[in-house]
């Protein structure tokens, strides 16, 4: 790999029930969230290595994801992310996230197929 190569890995799609929003019928009846996450790793030594010592267990992250999501409740979306990107941001290697949680069922006077937020945090972390 050249220097300065970064490696990323993502997680789309991750569907995990939670009780969350600003509303309390939200978080008595719960519903379906979806995360996205990218993380960049800033030595990406498993592409020469094969070794998963040198790169993110997803299916450990996605499990830490999970908990989170289907964990206490929160009022926002953006709250949620932040909480997840701040998990992501303690495994070894990580320099930054991308989280993006979707609501796809939420209460709404006007069609929409979802709402969403995107939260993008480095190591150095910004807000929450």
């Amino acid at each position: 790999m050249t220097l300065g190569a970064r490696l990323t890995v993502a997680i789309r799609g991750l569907e995990v029930f939670g009780r969350h929003g600003v509303h309390p019928e939200e978080r008595r009846l719960g519903q379906r969230f979806v995360v996205d996450l990218e993380v960049d790793l800033a030595r990406p030594r498993a592409a020469a290595s094969d070794d998963l010592a040198d790169t993110v267990d997803y299916a450990r992250l996605a499990d830490a994801v999970a908990e989170i999501v289907s964990g206490e409740s929160v009022a926002l979306l953006e709250r949620l992310a932040g909480r997840i990107a701040a998990r992501c941001l303690e495994e070894p290697g990580v320099e930054a996230v991308s989280v993006t949680v979707r609501k796809p069922h939420v209460a709404l006077p006007h069609p929409v197929a979802e709402t969403a937020v995107t939260l993008r945090r480095g190591r150095a972390g910004d807000g929450v």
